[in-house]
């Protein structure tokens, strides 16, 4: 088994403008707990999707951006977080320049095909 990492604070705008790539810059995969600090540019952003196995809290920390829920456009500041409901139809993208957020879920199983059962870990969860 792997060794905990150690709690330590981490600047997530500052790590965001001081990078230029897209997409994930930062994470954290804990044994109940994932986190993401994810940054775009302007019109970039993630595409429409259904993510049927969890909830997210997503919390804009740079520039601009929107969230999309069941077609619902939501604009989204620095300071501003949305709980996105587990089985919802979500976009989210910059709404100009740089768009930084956090996201925050519990941890779900890795993906999986559609239609295959997954296996049970001893502890019983899968």
């Amino acid at each position: 088994m792997a060794e905990p990492v150690p709690a330590a604070p981490i600047d997530l705008v500052a790590l965001a403008q001081s990078v230029s790539a897209q997409g994930a810059v930062w994470s954290h995969t804990g044994t109940d707990l994932n986190a993401n600090f994810v940054r775009f540019e302007a019109g970039q952003g993630v595409p429409e999707h259904i993510n049927d196995e969890v909830e997210v809290l997503l919390v804009a920390l740079l520039g601009e951006g929107f969230v999309e829920v069941d077609g619902q456009r939501h604009a989204l500041s620095p300071g501003q977080a949305i709980a996105i409901p587990a089985g919802t139809r979500r976009a989210i993208g910059s709404a100009g320049g740089q768009f930084g957020y956090l996201t925050c879920h519990r941890r779900r199983a890795g993906l999986w095909p559609r239609g295959l059962p997954r296996p049970v870990s001893p502890a019983g969860r899968a």
